[in-house]
């Protein structure tokens, strides 16, 4: 039996990485998925998976900063599972530069991205989780449901370089203390992850070559071989943090172990914050 039997799960941004991993711990604790990526061949090679595993997942592939992307990806999930449980709010990438040359569109994208995408999410989620409750109640049950939230330490702590990326990440805490308070009384828990530095896409060097690319802008992913070393070197554990290691704060927060812990900002980073 698993920690999260009978649970529907959105993750956004989960075709790789730590979305990736996050549904996959889900579904092994059995938690049916909806997988969201901007690109399909992850998103469905990530549903494929799951079904190996003889899980339940499908695919809402597209742009999370499209405005009727909350509404897709919440009826999905109720048409396909019946339900809205869990919703963590993963996508998103990084656009650096320093504020005295960062361009307006640079800001609103990681504001469109980080925020503003797990704001419609949340939102489109709202009747069903609101009168869903209140009929629970009625019954005399209590359901608990969840919201998490994935920040970042540079929006606990700042990061140069990052004015839009931290504002956004900063923003999500606010989000994610407001919704606890508003809807604690539906027996919601919101909470947020602030990771560190994990091992995907974005943090691989950057000498590698890697690129976020699409029908407008071409942003090269990663972080200079010398800096990363230094950065690891900053952290008490003495390394970066894997998927599956960010997953498990997440998971936490999506379970039954966490039933009692609302508007809180768990920090995942090896100690690096400290």
């Amino acid at each position: 039996m698993g920690m999260v039997d009978g649970k529907t799960a959105i993750v956004t941004g989960s075709g790789r990485g730590i979305g990736r991993a996050v549904v996959l711990k889900l579904v092994s604790e059995g938690a049916a998925v909806v997988i969201n990526d901007i690109d399909p061949v992850p998103a469905e090679e990530t549903v494929a998976a799951i079904k190996s595993m003889g899980g339940k997942a499908v695919a809402c592939v597209g742009d999370v900063t499209v405005p009727d992307f909350g509404d897709r990806i919440v009826k999905m999930a109720l048409d396909n599972f019946g339900s809205v449980d869990i919703i963590v709010n993963n996508a998103g990438y990084t656009w650096d530069g320093m504020i005295h040359k960062m361009t307006d569109r640079q800001w609103y994208a990681m504001i469109d991205v980080h925020l503003t995408s797990s704001f419609r999410v949340i939102r489109a989620a709202a009747n069903y989780i609101r009168e869903t409750a209140k009929k629970e109640k009625g019954e005399g049950k209590r359901v608990m449901r969840k919201i998490v939230n994935v920040m970042s330490i540079a929006g606990t702590q700042g990061n140069a370089g990052q004015a839009n990326y931290s504002s956004a990440k900063a923003g999500l805490g606010g989000l994610t203390k407001t919704m606890a308070r508003e809807w604690g009384q539906f027996n919601v828990n919101s909470n947020a992850v602030a990771f560190g530095i994990i091992e995907t896409r974005l943090t691989d060097e950057k000498e590698k070559g890697g690129v976020l690319e699409d029908s407008e802008k071409k942003i090269a992913l990663g972080i200079p071989k010398d800096i990363r070393q230094r950065f690891a070197d900053g952290v008490p554990l003495r390394r970066f943090g894997l998927p599956e290691e960010a997953a498990g704060g997440v998971f936490f927060l999506c379970s039954p172990l966490s039933d009692y812990v609302n508007g809180h900002i768990l920090l995942i980073d090896g100690g690096l914050d400290m």
